[in-house]
């Protein structure tokens, strides 16, 4: 007897027998719901065994027999009643499972979202794909029709999305391209530090989705659902489907706010800030300039994250303001980070060490924040401890700064696209899906193992351009990337240790180390940061112009 928990309500199991029912009873079940009719099989026991050893137990029983393959929009609907009706925790079981599971995912379609649905199911054990169009149709069968179709169809208007819609078109005018997005504001993310620095104006950060979007191109605006990559298909919420001849994938990552307990609802007030929110970088400023003198933590949580330097960029510029108004003295900084290394290229760590002196900060590896009290100002970290169980410390603070856990987003975790841990799959050079090789990904959704960086999407956009274009057969060549992504780690105004690597920790400078050392901080890779990255983010990178951005290239034999 396997149970399998979906929510703390309902558990499905495949076929159950008549003296399996003390042991559920000792379970804690106190119901039970049979969706398999009597007689499949000819060692099957019929629901009246199973109904008089479960009133023996004290267990209710419901009887829904469902043939395979043939759930209605009544029966999804009586699943869902009786569910609510039936005293839990519930069992629900047929021969494997599967019907219960798929009943249940019909009847919650149009309550919760249809990436909830499929992901509860997938941890249960169970694919819910075959049903995928139904659930985003609010669990109602829905006609097969293609609402729309192109020949290159975009999910994600962010960066990598609108930078290979551009690459796309400045290769070949001529193409149907759609770009899939259910959002209006699209923001210069790299800004954010700065504007927690007291430095940029949060509105010089953020543009209209449409002012962005290349002329020719059609934007869907609607959320992705679910992927058919079988059928060359994107669900759209509501069951629109949209039909491709390529895909192309690169719809960010999620900031996972609420697995920090607590943390949410102290968002913006209570010294609680996050450069990771373009509504509260401003607040980050408020508190540095507001304080004088207490302890200051900062956070990082376990990789992958965006820009993996931003934690400490924030933690740097706090302390060098401190620092010119001669209050750091008094205040106790400390950066509270999950991981055991303070930058993972050892060729950039010496400098940063030296910053690190300087402001005199605590370095705490290992420390993960699981929970904050924002009216108390109490933070509660997992130690990771190698020689024993992990512990948990507890301390106070007058300002925290925190970065979220992060993770791909949910409708990507559940979908054939995904690996184990749930990014878009992709070969790490061509960008092409490992298994479906009319997809490919770029930004922070896909899993090669580069930082994920505007930098990074900005080289990689036209890899993919030209990969898909010579898989249509309109390039010759196809484009390589070799991993770059850059970190302009703010170490104090007016000074930046330009950090640019690729696969492998291998340092891939932009300039020659006599007019640019990246290992050092300069008040030149400061005015780079400063003035020249937005210009080329918003006129060269969103604009499909390759200004040192060109991929190598890998002629085909």
């Amino acid at each position: 007897m396997k149970f399998n928990k979906v929510t703390d309500h309902l558990t499905v199991s495949p076929q159950i027998l008549s003296g399996d029912l003390p042991d559920i009873k000792k379970a804690g079940f106190r119901a039970i719901i049979c969706n398999r009719p009597d007689g499949e099989d000819g060692d099957q026991p019929t629901f009246a065994e199973i109904e008089n050893a479960a009133k023996i137990q004290g267990i209710e029983t419901f009887y829904l027999a469902i043939e395979g393959g043939k759930i209605t929009d009544k029966d999804a609907k009586i699943f869902g009643d009786k569910l609510q009706e039936l005293p839990g925790p519930v069992l629900a079981y047929c021969r494997s499972g599967t019907r219960s599971i798929t009943l249940w995912s019909l009847s919650q379609a149009g309550k919760c979202e249809t990436s909830e649905i499929l992901k509860r199911a997938k941890d249960a054990g169970y694919d819910m794909s075959g049903v995928v169009r139904r659930i985003a149709n609010g669990g109602h069968i829905p006609e097969d029709t293609i609402d729309a179709k192109h020949q290159i169809v975009i999910v994600g208007a962010g960066a990598a999305g609108i930078a290979v819609a551009s690459s796309l078109l400045g290769r070949d005018k001529s193409l149907d391209i759609a770009i899939i997005d259910p959002a209006e504001t699209h923001y210069y993310q790299p800004g954010w530090t700065m504007v927690g620095g007291g430095i940029f104006d949060p509105c010089d950060t953020v543009k209209t989705v449409a002012s962005l979007i290349p002329d020719n191109v059609k934007w869907i605006k609607s959320a992705v659902a679910a992927f058919e990559p079988e059928k060359n298909t994107v669900i759209l919420e509501g069951c629109r489907v949209v039909q491709y001849d390529r895909l192309i994938v690169c719809a960010g990552l999620k900031l996972d706010w609420n697995a920090i307990e607590g943390l949410e609802e102290t968002l913006g007030k209570n010294g609680v800030t996050s450069n990771y929110r373009y509504d509260l970088a401003p607040y980050t400023w408020e508190l540095v300039q507001g304080l004088n003198g207490g302890k200051a933590i900062f956070t990082q949580p376990p990789m992958p994250i965006k820009c993996a330097g931003a934690p400490q960029k924030a933690m740097y510029l706090s302390c060098d303001h401190w620092l010119k108004k001669n209050c750091l003295k008094n205040v106790d900084v400390h950066f509270n980070n999950a991981g055991g290394v303070i930058f993972g290229i050892k060729e950039y760590v010496p400098p940063l060490m030296e910053y690190v002196e300087k402001y005199g900060i605590n370095l705490n590896f290992g420390h993960n924040l699981v929970r904050i009290d924002g009216p108390e100002k109490r933070a509660w970290f997992k130690k990771a401890n190698d020689d024993s169980e992990d512990e948990i410390i507890e301390t106070g603070f007058n300002m925290i700064h925190v970065v979220p856990p992060q993770s791909a987003p949910d409708f990507i975790k559940v979908s054939p696209l995904a690996d184990e841990n749930g990014w878009v799959d992709v070969d790490q050079s061509t960008l092409q899906h490992k298994k479906y090789e009319n997809i490919y990904a770029l930004g922070d959704c896909m899993n090669a193992p580069n930082a994920k960086t505007a930098a990074a999407a900005r080289k990689q956009a036209p890899v993919v351009a030209m990969n898909v274009l010579h898989d249509i057969g309109i390039s010759e060549t196809r484009g390589l990337y070799d991993g770059y992504g850059s970190c302009p780690l703010t170490v104090e105004r007016g000074k930046i240790v330009l950090a640019e690597f690729g696969y492998g920790g291998k340092l891939l400078p932009s300039f020659p180390k006599f007019v640019l050392d990246g290992t050092k901080p300069s008040r030149l890779s400061w005015l780079l940061k400063e003035r020249i990255l937005p210009p080329i983010y918003w006129k060269a990178m969103l604009k499909g112009r390759e200004w040192m951005a060109k991929p190598e290239i890998c002629k085909d034999k």
